[in-house]
Parts: C-alpha cells; sequence; structure tokens
C-alpha cells in the first residue's frame, strides 16, 4: 500500500495550532527520516536503564511500575501494527509542488462536505478555519463582541499605505486631500499597520507599512497579489503626490486671460448733461 500524503497532512493540519507553512511540512518528512536511523536504547532485564530518574543495575531503588492502565495502553500501542499508509515507503524529500496539490485537494473535499470548514492558504502557511457563517457562534464561545468594521474613511488611508509604502502622513493626507490622523490611529491599534522608521525628509516624519495582519484582512499571501490600480499606481502617485507637494502658480495667460501688457487704460469720459442743467 502506497504512503497517503493527503492523511499525513490533514493530520498535521488538525494538531498545529498555528499556520503550517511548506518549511515546517518538509522539516517534519526530515525529523521522521533522522528518527528513523535512530537506533532503540537497550533494556535490562526487560527495564530500560532509566526509569523514573534512577538507573536500573546499579543498586539503587527502582521506582513502581506506572499503573495499570497506563501499562495496558502502552502494550496495546506497541503491539498495534504500523500503518502501511502513514509510516511505509515514506519519501525523504516532499516537494512544494506535491504539498500544494495535495492541499488544493483537501480544501475543495472540505468545501464540498460543507461541514463549516475551510482550508485557507494564507502568507504564514495554511490552516484550517471556520466558515465566516459560523462566525457568531464561536464568538459567543469564546464571549466575544463583535469586530469593529473599518469606516471608509479608515480603508481610503489603508488603501494608500498598501499601494504606496512605505509612505508618510503628509503624503497620505497629500492623496486623500483631508486629516489623516484618526485613520492612521485606528489601523495603528487594529495591527494592520506598523512604523517601519522615520523619512530622510524635514522634520524626519513616521513612515507607515502595512503587516501581515493586513495580508490575513485582505486574504493575499504577498502585496504582489494586489489587484493592479489605475488610481493608486506608483506613477500615479508620484506625479500627484508631486503637484500637491509643489504646486504650479498658474499665470493670466495659462487661465485664459489677456496679461498686463494687452491691458490699456482708456480715460472716462465725460457723462452728458442732463436735460435742463446748465452747460459750461
Amino acid at each position: 500500500m502506497a504512503f497517503n500524503l493527503k492523511r499525513v497532512l490533514k493530520a498535521l493540519l488538525f494538531s498545529s495550532n498555528q499556520p503550517l507553512a511548506m518549511k515546517d511540512i518538509q522539516a517534519a518528512f526530515t525529523r521522521f527520516h533522522e528518527q528513523a536511523q535512530l537506533p532503540l536504547a537497550p533494556e535490562v532485564g526487560g527495564v530500560r536503564p532509566e526509569v523514573g530518574g534512577e538507573v536500573a543495575g546499579q543498586g539503587q531503588p527502582q521506582v513502581e511500575a506506572a499503573a495499570p492502565a497506563v501499562e495496558e495502553a502502552a502494550e496495546v500501542i506497541s503491539e498495534a501494527p504500523a500503518d502501511p499508509e502513514l509510516y511505509t515507503d515514506v519519501p525523504s524529500l516532499v516537494t512544494a509542488t506535491q504539498i500544494r496539490e495535495v492541499m488544493d485537494e483537501i480544501a475543495a473535499e472540505l468545501r464540498a462536505s460543507n461541514e463549516g470548514l475551510l482550508l485557507i492558504d494564507g502568507a504564514s502557511g495554511y490552516r484550517l478555519v471556520t466558515h465566516p457563517s459560523f462566525a457568531r457562534w464561536v464568538r459567543i464561545l469564546r464571549a466575544e463582541a463583535p469586530p469593529l468594521k473599518l469606516s471608509p474613511s479608515s480603508l481610503e488611508t489603508l488603501a494608500v499605505v498598501a499601494y504606496r509604502q512605505p509612505v508618510t502622513r503628509a503624503e497620505i493626507e497629500a492623496i486623500r486631500g483631508v486629516s489623516a490622523e484618526a485613520g492612521i490611529n485606528k489601523l495603528l491599534e487594529r495591527e494592520l499597520i506598523y512604523i517601519t522608521g522615520r523619512a530622510d525628509l524635514p522634520g524626519r516624519p513616521l513612515q507607515y507599512a502595512t503587516t501581515d495582519q493586513f495580508l490575513e484582512f485582505t486574504g493575499v499571501k504577498s502585496l504582489d497579489e494586489l489587484p493592479a490600480s489605475d488610481v493608486l499606481s506608483t506613477r500615479q502617485l508620484d506625479d500627484w503626490l508631486q503637484n500637491a507637494m509643489n504646486p504650479t502658480h498658474l499665470g493670466d495667460a495659462e487661465m485664459g486671460l489677456p496679461g498686463d501688457e494687452q491691458l490699456t487704460l482708456q480715460p472716462a469720459a465725460d457723462p452728458a448733461p442732463s436735460d435742463g442743467a446748465p452747460s459750461t
């Protein structure tokens, strides 16, 4: 019976409380073969050399045997035959392509079963999550309040940071045309952005960039997967900021008005005398 990679990956997914990265999966296979090559510790008189911290065979008092229930469970496990699908013909190297293909199969099976679990391929690795439709039940179990939604202003600020990063507050405000202090504070509180350092500009303003939590929030694995934007492209943002920071002063000619040299002052005409008024 051939080795069943899918069953092993399912077990690893269920047992991990953290996202399961590709390197972690491959490292598990490496450790499997390293442990398979280690010799078993020798036994003396049916007792392993070290029992409860005491060494057998050196005149030291031996610790009493474990509880019968524990011994019985250990005996059952030791006598159980190893599942050939799990421990026979285990490959020494599992490629990223093989893992990705099997993970895609598991994800498809979970979606088809409609049992409330999904497999997410996030920025930090693979992880099992509950379906969004069960979010209320999960919050009830954990006694958590519903998550606060981001305002349109905060979302606009987050979009500017995502496409422009690292970006200063002045640049965000120049693009949006309004104050960005409240939006930045909210995004920092939600750990969607963080301070990367200071810009090499007068006053050394703080610069902001997105976090890994932002990738989880948007459901992308990297910033390269963000959709292309005709409005927030790097070139257009550079042009926008250049014009905003250094506005061009338009003269009369640019505004379609005649220049000073084209304006001539005409002498005011004498008012016509009214009827019955004496003339000089």
